[in-house]
Parts: C-alpha cells; structure tokens; sequence
C-alpha cells in the first residue's frame, strides 16, 4: 500500500496547524461517520512528533497507543464487528477528542464525472426532486462530500462541506449526488445496513485524472503528460496560475478572428453575415458540421421585437452551452457565463428593447468534447415581461472565430481539473487509508471521443484504485452511459457506442458490474433526471452480489453468434423469466457482411436466442446492437432490465487510434 504518511511538499503545511497539544484528525473522520463492518480500519492523523496517541472505541473497549512519528504523523489499525451503532471514538494525546454517532455498516465510494455529481436539486433537479427530498429521512446513511480540488502532488487530507459527515436528511441531501443517494437508499431499504457515502466527483472530467501518476507513467499516452503534472510541482516559476492562464486568454484573443483590436467586430449589426454558414439550433456542432472541432464560434440570428414589447424587459433564454459564452444583442453584450452547466438567462433591460429587428450574436467557445448551443428547443427563446414567447430555435448563421489547434491547449494549472493524476492526488489519495466496502463510478462522456484508448484506460484506473487501497478486488460498479444526442435513421458510426463498448468490455475484470441506462437517458439532456432508477440498478449488483440477495442484476449480455447462412443466432447471458421485446417488435439491431456495411435486421426472439436477418445482406457477418449515440433498443429479460448494446465484430472505429 502506498504510504500515506510520506513526506512531501504539503506535509509541513497540514502539519502546521497540529504542532499543538490536541491531534489534528483528517476530515474524513468527524461525527456520524460509518466505519466498514468486519474489517480492521484505519484511524490516522498528527500530533507533535514524539506524541503518545491514544485510541479507545465504545465497541470493544479496547485502547490502542501509538506514537507520532518524527514528522508527527501517526496511525492506527482497529477491528470492527458487525453492522451497528451508535459508537463513540476517544482520541487523545493528553488532551482529549470525542467524535460522537459513529455507525458500523458499509462505505462507498462514489466518483465519476457530472452525471455521478448531479445533486437532487440544485443544478441537477432530478425527477420529483421535491418530493424525493422531502422523503430523504434516513439516519442510518450517512454522507460526505468532497469538495472540488486538485493537485500536482498526491495530498494527504481532503477538503468536504459541512465539516465532516451529516445524517441523509432533507436539509443535506439536497446537493448531494442523487446517484449514490438512491443507491444507498436501495441497498439499506433491503439489507438494514447503515451505508456511508463518501462523494467525490467532478463533473466535466476525464478518466486519466483520476487516476495516479504510478500507473499513467507506464502508459504510453499518458507517460508524457502526468511526468509533466509532477514536474510542474517542483519547477519555481514565478507567475502564478492566474497570470498564465489571463497569458493565454489574450492569446487567444489576439487569435479570435471575431475581434478586432480587442472589439466584438463580429457582435456588430453591420456586419455582413451572408456568406457565413448555417447551423439549426439547439445542437452540439459536432453533429452539425463541425466534427471534433475545439475552439470558437460565432452565432447570429435577426429577431423581430413587436411594438407591444417595445420598452419592457426581455428574458433570452440560450438554455445549454458548452463550455462558455458572451452573448451580444445588436453589438452590446448582455451576458456571460462561464461552465457546460449553466443556464443561460439574460435579462435585456426595457431602454435597449425596441420595435424593430434586432441582432443575437452568441460568442461560443468549446475547450474539449462537445461544444455548441445544445439545450432543449422550447428552451430556446425571447420571452416578454407578460409572457408571450418567440422561439429562437432553428436557422443561426455561424462562422469560425478560432480553432484552438492554432493557440494550444490552456497552461497546466492546479484550477484545471482536466489534467492526468490531479484529482486522484487531490480527491481519491487522501482516502486510501479510509476502509471502504466498494466504489460506484459514472463517468465517459469526456472520454467519449478516445473511446477506443477508454478500453485501456478505464480498467487500469479500476486496478489503481484498487492498488492503492490494498483491499484486494474490491466491488467496482459503473454505469453505462445512457442515450444522448439525436437518433439516426440507419446504422452508423458512433464514438459514445464505442465508448459503451469499452465499459462492457471492463466487466472482464473481477469483481465488476455495470448499471446498464440506454433506455432512461435523454437525446436533448447530457444530464437525464431519472436517476432514481440508476442508483437502482447500482444497487441491484451490490445486492445480488455483495449481500447475497437471489434477485437478478443485470439485462442480457451477449454471449455468442452463430451464422448459419443468411441468418445470424445469437445468446446471451442473464436471461432470467427469458428474453422480451419491449414496446412492440425488437429493434436496434444491425448486421452487415464482408463489406462492413450495416443494415437494419429482422430480430426475433426465439428462447433464450435472437434470430436476425436482411435482404440486404445476404451472407451476414457480424452483428451491432444498440450501436448509436441514442439507439432506439427494446432488448430486455423477464426482469426488466435491458440489454446492453453490443458489437460482434473487431473492426475499426472512429475513435481508433485518437489520443
């Protein structure tokens, strides 16, 4: 196991703070935390070197000494019995500390990317998030949420709201991530068992930053840039994070077509826009013309304003932008947000609304993935002060401000998040000597685009935590991303099925599930507001598989095909109470011959088979299932979990070979 303890750049600064007669605890140990059951935990902190510790539990009545070591860190090991509580912890150095309402049961750690982080309400407004909150009286979960932070350099202590653990109530459970919530309110609903969730996640972000520099070294894409990461640690450079990164936005000023000595020219009402070309909106560009672009865009749409507003204030509501915006109406700017996650609503005061056209101009930028204005269309929209509407949705006229290939990705800095190693040494380290039962991760969507590199990354991330927590294989449970972006009509290439495909073939791993969601995601939402239904199926794999509950957990996995002429077998496994199409007659199924063109195929269900086949394929080859960004797939067990989509074929991708 990695040693916590080890001396490093921050140790003197946690340390600081200790150098007096009462040990200093790392945050993950306050009142109402939940210790794993029947395990030999960890309690661990600093007092002044040379120190004494003592440790007593209102479980065993056992003590514990220990001394602190040159450095003043120290550390014990203790045994817990089974689930229960409460339990009081007295730690002391001469001077007492109590930590009060300690449970024993389970603990989680829950990480991943926005949709792991999306509370029940807040920005995330889950699907009866009102009453949900309202009913969220459990004093048997318990909850810990870290706070956003990264760094160059493993850390040893982590940052979390509330000062410590809280009971799941109303008033805590509001911000927290409603993914673990409701998996943990399942599990506890059939078990009994008081579960602890410790969140940390970050929304936005890529697998490699949650993963340590140890196991990036020996990775060839991510060899360079996390040696760099460490580098940057020891290298004394003057300027500070704020003065290299205001060093690259005026670069990337200077580079925006779109400005001209340092003025919107593009946001002016004479400029002529009639050779620029035409987007419908909402949409992410990448769908719409502008495959893996980063950088800048313009946007620009002549609205009329009746003479019945004239004089009153007006909401624009743009709804859904990734990354950030400026946004101009006839040349002034009205508004600007920065973060994919953040609703758009400008209010233009009544003296700058006038009868007569008027020109939007939205200043775009994407730094990775996804950019564009992707929101909902009825979103989209002028509304006047008494409520009447005019859609914005449709034709925008659009031109290229900068393509960041040309300005260089932004400086490394401890504010990015999006940096191999940073938030494993700044929001995972801190908790490897926390005893934990498990992990549950919903995370992809900024991988989507490498999802073939995903293959590789994902598992070696699983195996470093898993290393590091020197627990053994662990439970590691992850969610398949779910349905997004605009359905198409035939078969196509697709980076977020690929992407799936990476996380299926993760379950090759031990100890693994996968949380199966192509059927409760959203084409127009990134963010999908049933998640209630997502913790469920979390909870269902730790139940069939971690407390011994004989319940079904996973939707058909396929197993193999066999071709016999012009038709395609295939099976599967997880067939319990057997196969079923949902909604009407199966769909989502493709197969193709030699010429790797696919085509939709004729399913049938027949036993624990599927039976495909086309008149436009005659001698088949291979079969995709669910292969698209948001496929339409009716593919269940008696259960009623659905099947995860799937490939038979080995063929390239179009994000094969991307870095």
């Amino acid at each position: 196991m990695m040693n916590l303890f080890k001396m490093s750049a921050i140790l003197p600064v946690l340390l600081a703070g200790s150098l007096q007669a009462k040990v200093k605890l790392p945050t993950v140990f306050s009142d109402h935390m939940v210790l794993q059951q029947q395990s030999n935990v960890g309690v661990w902190g600093w007092a002044d070197p040379g120190k004494t510790i003592e440790v007593t539990n209102t479980w065993s009545k056992k003590s514990y000494k220990v001394k602190a070591g040159s450095a003043g860190d120290w550390k014990i090991s203790m045994a817990t019995p089974s689930f229960g509580g409460p339990y009081a912890i007295t730690i002391s150095d001469g001077e007492q500390t109590v930590l009060k309402d300690i449970l024993i049961g389970e603990v989680w750690v829950c990480s991943g990317q926005s949709n792991m982080e999306m509370p029940l309400a807040g920005w995330g407004k889950i699907d009866n998030y009102q009453e949900e909150i309202k009913a969220a009286n459990y004093p048997n979960i318990r909850l810990l949420q870290a706070v956003h932070v990264t760094s160059n350099i493993p850390l040893q202590d982590a940052k979390v709201t509330n000062n410590g653990w809280t009971v799941c109530n109303p008033e805590y459970v509001a911000e927290f991530s409603s993914t673990a919530y409701f998996f943990a309110r399942e599990v506890f609903q059939k078990t009994g068992i008081p579960i602890g969730l410790i969140h940390t996640s970050w929304g936005g972000t890529i697998a490699e930053a949650w993963t340590s520099r140890n196991t990036l070294k020996n990775m060839a894409d991510f060899a360079e840039a996390s040696a760099a990461i460490e580098n940057e640690a020891k290298v004394n450079d003057s300027r500070t994070d704020a003065q290299k990164i205001a060093e690259w936005q005026n670069l990337i000023l200077k580079k925006d077509a779109g400005y001209t000595n340092g003025k919107p020219s593009w946001a002016a009402v004479s400029v002529d826009d009639k050779s620029w070309k035409h987007m419908a909106l909402p949409v992410l560009w990448e769908e719409a013309g502008l495959p893996d672009f980063d950088g800048i865009v313009y946007f620009r749409k002549t609205v009329t304003i009746p003479a019945s507003w004239a004089g009153k204030s007006v909401t624009l509501n743009l709804g859904a932008i990734d990354d950030d915006d400026i946004t101009f109406l006839d040349g002034e700017k009205i508004g600007e947000t920065t973060g994919y996650n953040v609703p758009r609503v400008y209010q233009i005061p009544g003296d700058k609304v006038k009868a007569g056209t008027h020109v939007l101009t939205v200043r775009v930028f994407d730094g990775s993935g996804g950019g564009g204005i992707y929101g909902e269309k009825d979103v989209l929209s002028l509304k006047s002060a008494t409520g009447e509407q005019i859609s914005l949705a449709g034709d925008w006229a659009y031109q290229i401000g900068m393509n960041l290939k040309d300005a260089g990705p932004s400086p490394a800095s401890n504010q990015s998040a999006n940096r191999p190693t940073v938030l494993f040494n700044a929001m995972i380290n801190p908790y490897l000597n926390y005893t934990i039962r498990g992990a549950i991760w919903y995370q992809g969507e900024s991988n989507a685009d490498r999802a073939q590199q995903y293959q590789t990354l994902f598992p070696a991330m699983i195996q470093d935590w898993r290393k590091h927590w020197n627990l053994g294989d662990f439970p590691f449970y992850f969610v398949q991303l779910a349905n997004y972006m605009k359905p198409e009509a035939q078969p196509v290439p697709s980076a977020w099925a690929e992407l799936r495909d990476a996380q299926l073939k993760t379950l090759t791993l031990p100890n693994t599930g996968m949380a199966v969601t192509i059927d409760i995601g959203n084409p127009a939402d990134i963010h999908p507001k049933n998640k209630q239904e997502v913790g469920r199926r979390l909870a269902l794999i730790a139940l069939a598989k971690n407390y011994k509950k004989d319940i079904p957990y996973s939707g058909p996995l396929f197993s193999a095909q066999k071709v016999e002429g012009s038709v395609i077998r295939l099976s599967f496994k997880h067939t319990e109470d057997g196969l079923k199409a949902k909604d009407g007659a199966l769909k989502g199924f493709a197969i193709a011959g030699a010429d790797q063109h696919f085509y939709w195929a004729t399913a049938t269900i027949a036993g624990n088979e599927v039976v495909l086949s086309s008149p436009d394929v005659k001698t088949p080859v291979a079969v995709r299932y669910g292969w698209a960004n948001s496929p339409g797939c009716n593919l269940y067990n008696g259960a009623g979990l659905p099947a995860s989509p799937f490939r038979t074929d080995t063929w390239a991708g179009v994000t094969d070979g991307k870095k």
